[in-house]
């Protein structure tokens, strides 16, 4: 199991979560609902209390992710095989990433 932080504008809003049977979960965090002021990270992910699963990274995760060339180099520099799409996510989008939200890493020990 894999689990990453997902801030919204430096705040955490919620965790994403892969499993050892490559499907994931998006769960917002309780703060991040109790607040009406703060927003959904996504249309697709509405802010709810309840989780969000899917055999799939989430398209709105997916799509945060480099293509072609960019996604080559990344891959080979970082050690990451190229369908590994956590991986790359956590990788990439912990700094630089277009938007609000990033993406990082827990350690799990």
């Amino acid at each position: 199991m894999r689990k990453a932080r997902i801030l919204f504008k430096d705040q955490e809003a919620g965790v994403l979560t892969q499993y050892d049977d490559g499907s994931f979960k998006f769960s917002y965090n309780d703060n991040w609902i109790a607040d009406t002021n703060k927003p959904d990270i996504s249309l697709t992910l509405p802010k709810s209390e309840k989780e969000f699963h899917s055999k799939y990274l989430f398209a709105f995760f997916f799509n945060m992710l480099p293509e072609g060339s960019n996604k080559q180099v990344v891959c080979k520099l970082n050690r990451i095989d190229q369908t590994d799409y956590f991986g790359l996510l956590m990788t990439t989008a912990k700094n630089d990433s277009i938007g609000a939200v990033r993406v990082i890493k827990i350690e799990l020990l």
